[in-house]
């Protein structure tokens, strides 16, 4: 009895050692006591943790797990623990069709409709090209769900996503004008590889890259009650300390849900820069920036970052789901992978893979001497017509809410937000420009008796209109009750009054008061409808609102009661 104890007790202090692995080559200790510091936080036996490799050449040169992989039952993070990948996925699903691509069985610019004759037809041309680069202009699938009731902790089935984006009737923006991360793009390009192929996306990439590839541990997880041995479970952090589970039930793949581990994510970093699976040239194309319809480049590729760091080529990306954290960057100039996944929640995966990184790389960016930056002459912002500067102070609102002011002080027109203030200088008349920024303008005009500002700066463009702020009365507040419906979505919100506050409400969530900014925008505390717009008729009746906020623009409630 007393050697069973004691054996029991070895196996349980086993348990608790962080697994490590140094392989072909090894790290000296001076580098791996480095690396090791950067996680001494999690690096305990109750708080779950992380699990990191290191790629060089062809060879996982380190990999080593902290904290646990399961806290009910005291499981540790290894090196073949099994992680939920989040966005992560997304590469993988782009490579699916970069291969298809190359076996002629569909082009990167083919209309969608050609393989998703469900989608309907919004009057633009949509390629899947413009679902790889987020240019699609498509409404996130979360932010939709989330808005029609359906909580990210439920049971989310591929066919229940589809059925919600087959139903959709407008797009945020015409494709390619645009770059918005959307999910619901990566959903479709896994229905379109079934499409083509009569397979699902497990299945093909399965049969076309995790099995060439020997990543055995691996597969797109379609079934949420199917078992996966040595899988990690997700954790945030509690309020006062200690941890809730989080919890993920997802029945759909494409822009989520690759399972795997270091071991097996070590070979695909290896295979940009030595393909087994496929070509270089499928590579460079995976890795091709993205392009708007004005020409300009995108760091997003397909379903990839193309970006540098210190000066090297890298090709990156992170995921977030419940609390899965996860960063797999690649470089491929110098043969090397930084591999970070994490079951926590407040983990910032990606910020501890550069840190690992900059114990490796060296900094090859040209050491520019910065020419020394000539003072703002701000006796030139000193305005000659006040009056007509008058009319541009006050407050103003875009339709994705984002919110500015104008002010003048001491004959000088600022632009504040958000707690900064910047002094402009008029360019021509009505049209002032940032003194420290000058590619930041904006052009004030009057249309409908409204004050409206166009805002320019180098990657984009917004309207805003001027609101005033005004205290309603109880009988003004109540023009905005009553029953707002989303023909789209199929579900109801309702704005009541209670007291002198206005209450957004829905039978799935807890109520929201409504922040009104001026008469026709209201913030609320939801995520998925932090914004909304209000919508009024001829006879200045409000008839319903839009969402606009985040990935989703334009999303329009009708006022049915």
């Amino acid at each position: 009895m007393q050697i069973h104890k004691k054996r029991l007790f070895i196996l349980l202090l086993c348990a608790l050692i962080p697994v490590v692995r140094l392989c072909a080559q090894t790290l000296p200790d001076a580098i791996t006591k480095k690396i090791d510091g950067l996680f001494t936080k999690w690096n305990t036996p109750n708080t779950p943790g992380c699990v990191i490799g290191i790629v060089r050449n062809d060879s996982l040169i380190y990999a080593k797990g902290y904290g646990l992989a399961n806290m009910e039952y005291g499981v540790p993070n290894t090196p073949e623990t099994i992680y939920h990948m989040a966005s992560v996925s997304k590469q993988f699903t782009a490579y699916a069709i970069v291969l298809l691509a190359q076996q002629g069985k569909l082009k990167l610019d083919d209309d969608i409709h050609k393989h998703l004759p469900w989608f309907p037809d919004l009057k633009e041309k949509i390629t899947i090209r413009n679902l790889l680069n987020h240019t699609s202009g498509i409404r996130d699938q979360w932010q939709l769900l989330a808005i029609s009731g359906t909580r990210l902790d439920d049971v989310i089935t591929q066919e229940h996503i589809v059925k919600v984006l087959s139903k959709q009737q407008a797009l945020n923006f015409k494709p390619g004008e645009e770059y918005s991360y959307s999910n619901s793009g990566f959903t479709m390009l896994a229905e379109i590889v079934k499409s083509v192929t009569g397979k699902t996306l497990r299945q093909f990439t399965d049969s076309v890259i995790f099995k060439p590839l020997g990543m055995n541990s691996t597969h797109f997880h379609d079934d949420y009650t199917e078992v996966v041995k040595n899988r990690s479970y997700s954790y945030y952090p509690r309020e006062g300390g200690g941890f809730n589970n989080s919890i993920l039930s997802y029945s759909n793949a494409g822009a989520t849900s690759l399972f795997t581990n270091v071991d097996d994510m070590a070979k695909w970093v290896m295979n940009f820069y030595k393909p087994t699976v496929g070509t270089a040239e499928d590579i460079r194309l995976l890795t091709q920036k993205g392009k708007f319809n004005n020409g300009k480049e995108s760091d997003y590729a397909l379903g990839i970052v193309n970006n540098t760091y210190k000066g090297w080529r890298q090709y990156s990306h992170n995921g977030a789901d419940a609390g899965y954290r996860t960063s797999v960057v690649t470089f491929p100039d110098l043969k090397m992978g930084f591999i970070v996944f994490s079951n926590v929640g407040d983990f910032n995966p990606g910020g501890k893979g550069y840190e690992i990184a900059d114990l490796f790389i060296k900094d090859t960016t040209a050491k520019a001497t910065k020419p020394e930056a000539k003072p703002v002459d701000t006796n030139k912002a000193v305005l000659k017509d006040i009056t007509a500067a008058k009319k541009f102070e006050g407050n103003y609102i875009a339709d994705d809410g984002a919110q500015f002011g104008f002010k003048l002080k001491n004959q000088k027109l600022y632009w504040d937000r958000y707690g900064r203030s910047d002094v402009l200088l008029e360019a021509e008349k009505g049209t002032f420009m940032v003194a420290s920024s000058p590619d930041v303008k904006f052009q004030f005009s009057t249309a409908k008796g409204d004050t409206v500002v166009k805002q320019w700066w180098p990657d984009g463009k917004r309207s805003l209109i001027k609101y005033a702020v005004s205290n309603q009365t109880d009988k003004q507040l109540q023009a905005y009750a009553g029953t707002y419906y989303c023909p789209e979505l199929d579900c109801k919100y309702g704005i009541v009054l209670k007291g002198h506050d206005l209450i957004l409400t829905n039978s799935k969530y807890e109520d929201s008061k409504l922040k009104l900014i001026g008469k026709n925008h209201a913030g609320t505390d939801y995520w998925w409808m932090g914004h909304l717009k209000m919508l009024r008729d001829n006879k200045n009746q409000i008839i319903g609102f839009e969402v606009n906020d985040g990935r989703i623009m334009h999303l329009r409630f009708n006022k049915i009661e």
